[in-house]
């Protein structure tokens, strides 16, 4: 079978990714984090996020344990797989489950850098500091629930370019998944507005901030100007402050910043 192997820093949007790769490819079945995902369905394998510690997790992941190589070898040999995508957070580590799975060498690699931009990689990383969350490539119903403490729920349906549904993911938290932090909405909000304080003749009415996907912030503002100032390059000055802060504060590349300009005053009006 041909052989290929996603590879990407932890939390960086792999999972999430898979499906999509699986269908640009048209590749049927999938490994992940212990699973063997045939045409979307779980058919063999116990997933890594079921474990309680991380270093159980990554044996998990990595075919340490003999009895789940097996189940999961005897499972690929059972069917007819002309193609097999595999996931992990290395080349070394993919080359490692196709090593521990009788099924290399891989073909082609690709890196989860060459899928997802910078910003889609950041916001998948911020979502796992502070949420903890954790992304399953199969249907909510196919889902142990009974290994969660915490979270479990339905992920989104994932769709092709021509709007074909794909298939779906489950988002889960682990209990290996410690040190979370809490950024509420009203700090994410804060930080816009600190961040463009020193800009004269602007107040700042609404700010909206999703840090989701793609994430971006919408922006209401109320300018008070004279026949001076360049609301072009008002608008630039707003998103640059913006887009720093975030990167200095939360190292989020935002995709997206949208400056409306809501009400306009001349000065001396």
């Amino acid at each position: 079978m041909d052989v290929y192997g996603l590879y990407g820093p932890s939390g960086t949007g792999k999972s999430t990714s898979a499906l999509a790769v699986a269908h640009k490819y048209n590749i049927p079945a999938i490994i992940d984090d212990g699973l063997l995902i045939y045409k979307g369905r779980k058919i063999a394998g116990t997933s890594a996020k079921y474990e309680k510690t991380t270093i159980q997790a990554v044996k998990r992941a990595i075919f340490f344990y003999n009895e789940h190589a097996e189940d999961v070898k005897k499972t690929i040999n059972q069917l007819d797989i002309p193609r097999i995508l595999l996931i992990g957070t290395s080349k070394k580590m993919v080359n490692r489950i196709a090593d521990a799975l009788c099924i290399g060498p891989i073909n082609t690699y690709i890196s989860i850098e060459d899928i997802r931009s910078s910003s889609e990689i950041r916001a998948a990383l911020y979502t796992r500091r502070t949420e903890g969350k954790h992304v399953i490539p199969i249907p909510h119903i196919e889902v142990d629930q009974h290994f969660f403490q915490r979270l479990v729920s339905q992920g989104k349906k994932i769709f092709s370019a021509k709007k074909e549904m794909i298939g779906e993911t489950t988002i889960v938290q682990p209990d290996f998944q410690a040190g979370r932090i809490h950024v509420t909405p009203n700090v994410l909000r804060k930080i816009v507005s600190l961040s463009c304080r020193n800009i004269t003749g602007i107040e700042l009415s609404k700010i909206d901030v999703v840090l989701n996907d793609l994430p971006h912030i919408d922006v209401d503002i109320h300018v008070t100007v004279n026949e001076k100032i360049s609301l072009h390059m008002l608008s630039d000055t707003i998103i640059d402050s913006i887009y720093n802060a975030y990167i200095n504060h939360l190292n989020i590349e935002l995709d997206a910043i949208n400056v409306r300009i809501s009400k306009l005053t001349f000065a001396g009006a």
